[in-house]
């Protein structure tokens, strides 16, 4: 699918006008509904395909991190598709087992780009991080499948790290669809 009919897909399937609060506590009229386009493989696969497009170059990272539950399923069908591992990063430890913060294999030292689905201020994005900083991981860039410009590219450039994102709010509400 390309990028236009991927947009109309994503508009199509996720878009909902109503009442909402994003995960930052604003009200909002309408919203991005990431489990009705993460849940559907065609869509999912072409995400991962022309995300791919947007990582840097294979040898400038050696993982993609995914913070839990919404850009998991993200970051697997782009592992697969590019060929790299991936990690996912918790919102907090588990009380039991291993009580990790990153789930994966992985290393200090290692360059990893994070994924992340829908970027509204970054927060889970900047918390993801964090955690992986404070693990001793190098992260470069953040990508997101939307952006909804509300801050998030600024907050992820004051953190240090280069946002990217396969579309933004502008482009999705013009699609097409509906």
């Amino acid at each position: 699918m390309d990028q236009i009919h991927l947009l109309d897909a994503l508009k199509s399937v996720a878009y909902l006008e109503g009442e909402f609060v994003t995960r930052a506590g604003k009200a909002t009229n309408y919203y991005i509904d990431k489990y009705r386009f993460e849940t559907q493989p065609d869509i999912l696969l072409s995400i991962a395909r022309h995300l791919s497009t947007l990582l840097p170059p294979s040898h400038e990272f050696d993982c993609i991190a995914a913070p839990e539950l919404g850009a998991v399923s993200i970051a697997a069908v782009l592992s697969v598709t590019v060929g790299k591992p991936f990690v996912i990063v918790r919102k907090q430890s588990k009380e039991y087992g291993t009580q990790r913060m990153i789930e994966g294999v992985y290393s200090k030292g290692q360059r990893m780009v994070i994924v992340e689905d829908i970027l509204t201020t970054g927060g889970a994005a900047l918390k993801a991080f964090e955690i992986l900083k404070s693990e001793g991981v190098v992260v470069s860039h953040i990508i997101g499948v939307i952006n909804r410009e509300e801050g998030a590219f600024e907050n992820i450039k004051n953190a240090g790290v280069e946002p990217v994102a396969l579309f933004n709010r502008t482009q999705l509400l013009a699609s097409s669809s509906r």
